[in-house]
């Protein structure tokens, strides 16, 4: 199976009560239009999906703009799969990266969360005091994300909204960060695992804040010329870009290098210093480098490509602009959604069960034998009311990864022996540690005796030291001995201009006194 990048991109009318839009895949490299998936008009936020993958097909979710109506897509068909009846509209949906459980915020503040495979409502309760614009999960799912137009983002532990215990009592959240002023309208979460992840929030007071969940602490604010309505975090959490709606998308690079005289260039980090640490970002940099990408529209999505290197706009005219990130050029733009506008926009590895491609996918005859390898995630329609009898008495419906071979012969789409994994471990992982034993007992050989080599010649060069310290040592002793003998000698040798007799005589007056006596 050839891995390939895809753009899955959601459209909605300009303006209510115009034609429906639709949910659509495009190559990345092409912009060609792989699969569409028509009848759906969602707002931002109100789109997510789960891909194919442990042998079950994956899902899209649009909660529609106009009515309290929740599509659902498979990518196995191009048609609607059934609509479920919510509550009350939505103004925003998330689905965590297992498919377990979708959450829906509303225009009121209030939050719903449901089990996707058994419907069943879990929670619902009043999290904010105004509209619910973004929802999001951390990647492990034990966290939800909401950020609302009263400025407050919340996080909420997921294990208390479904805890039996708890459902009589108002659910409180794990923590609140407030430290924005105006309507928080993105969220992005960081890789690790709850709450040693670190989170990013856009908003309308022109600012982009980095918050650390496991200290529940504000690590940096970057404050920008307007405001932010949207933004996308690279992988690596090096870089990150945000977006105005007037068409201004600004890159912040998270790191910086810094020249000292005696260790040279070095790379450091940018910010952490807390509430006190604001960092002003202006349209180009000290090094008169421009940071700055203009779109001539409205922007209304980021996202960034799976290596990377490709920065995806999507605007409010339709338009899906793909640059370049290092260099900031626009290398194409994918029209086909002109006159619409991009509600959603993310990028994904081409379903392996996509409507239209499965044949060349997976090498198979026929579409159905492709359903029967990769059965369809179970997604059954949402209750609209808590029901504690329900919640007590479900059962989910999984369906286990398909092992080994079909009964025709065929092998799993998802097979992956453990021999090929190990290789592939050890070539792509630890690279240093493929080879033999026989190698290794080789190279602990080689390297004893180069030990034993290495002992040898210390030993001679301990001798030939020994030797020319006792030849200095002799040297310096005969040189003074020498010395202390010409010393003497030149203690009884007459002074220049002076007379041998002058010399003596002192010694024969004491003669004579000594007679006398």
């Amino acid at each position: 199976m050839i891995l390939q990048e895809v753009v899955l991109c959601a459209t909605a009318p300009q303006a209510l009560g115009s034609a429906s839009g639709a949910i659509v895949l495009h190559d990345v490299q092409t912009g060609t239009s792989l699969a569409s998936f028509k009848q759906s008009s969602s707002a931002p936020h109100c789109t997510s999906f789960v891909e194919t993958r442990d042998g079950q097909g994956g899902f899209i979710l649009a909660a529609q703009q106009d009515k309290s109506i929740l599509n659902v897509y498979n990518f196995q068909k191009d048609q609607l799969a059934f609509k479920v009846v919510l509550p009350e509209r939505l103004s925003c949906i998330a689905l965590d990266n297992a498919g377990s459980f979708c959450a829906g915020g509303t225009a009121q503040g209030r939050i719903y969360l449901w089990e996707v495979a058994s419907g069943i409502l879990y929670n619902s309760w009043d999290a904010h005091y105004r509209h619910v614009n973004v929802l999001k999960f951390t990647h492990d799912g034990a966290a939800l994300i909401s950020g609302s137009d009263d400025s407050g983002v919340s996080v909420w532990s997921v294990a208390r909204l479904v805890d039996n215990d708890t459902q009589n009592e108002l659910p409180t959240p794990y923590c609140t960060l407030s430290d924005h002023t105006l309507p928080v309208k993105d969220i992005i979460c960081g890789l690790g695992a709850f709450p040693t992840c670190r989170v990013l929030t856009a908003s309308l007071d022109h600012s982009v804040k980095i918050w650390d969940l496991s200290s529940q602490s504000l690590l940096t604010t970057f404050h920008f010329p307007k405001p932010i309505s949207s933004a996308v975090w690279d992988i690596t959490e090096r870089s990150f870009f945000a977006a105005s709606p007037d068409g201004s998308i600004y890159q912040v690079n998270l790191f910086r290098q810094r020249t000292e005289k005696h260790a040279g260039q070095t790379i450091e980090a940018v910010g952490g210093a807390g509430v006190s640490d604001i960092i002003r970002v202006a349209d180009e940099d000290s090094n008169s480098r421009k940071r700055l990408i203009s779109v001539d529209q409205p922007i209304t999505v980021l996202t960034i490509s799976l290596t990377s290197s490709l920065l995806l706009v999507g605007t409010a005219m339709g338009l899906i602009h793909i640059y370049d990130i290092a260099s900031h050029q626009l290398l194409r733009t994918i029209s086909t959604h002109k006159g619409m506008s991009i509600s959603h926009l993310t990028t994904m590895l081409k379903p392996p069960d996509l409507v239209g491609h499965i044949s060349l996918s997976l090498n198979l005859g026929s579409s159905a034998d492709a359903k029967d390898i990769i059965p369809i995630r179970p997604v059954v329609p949402f209750h609209r009311m808590k029901d504690s009898k329900a919640r007590e008495a479900h059962e989910v419906a999984m369906m286990l990864p398909v092992q080994g071979e079909t009964p025709g012969g065929i092998p799993s789409a998802y097979d992956y022996p453990e021999a090929d994994f190990q290789r592939d471990h050890a070539f792509f992982v630890q690279p240093n540690a493929i080879g033999t034993s026989e190698a290794s007992s080789a190279r602990v050989a080689e390297l004893e005796a180069e030990v034993e080599n290495l002992r040898e010649q210390l030993g001679k060069a301990k001798g030939i030291n020994d030797v020319m310290w006792e030849t200095v040592v002799q040297k310096i002793m005969t040189q003074e001995k020498q010395k202390t003998a010409v010393e003497g000698q030149n203690a009884t040798v007459p002074g220049e201009g002076e007379d041998e007799n002058d010399v003596e005589r002192p010694r024969k007056k004491g003669k004579k006194t000594e007679s006398k006596k």
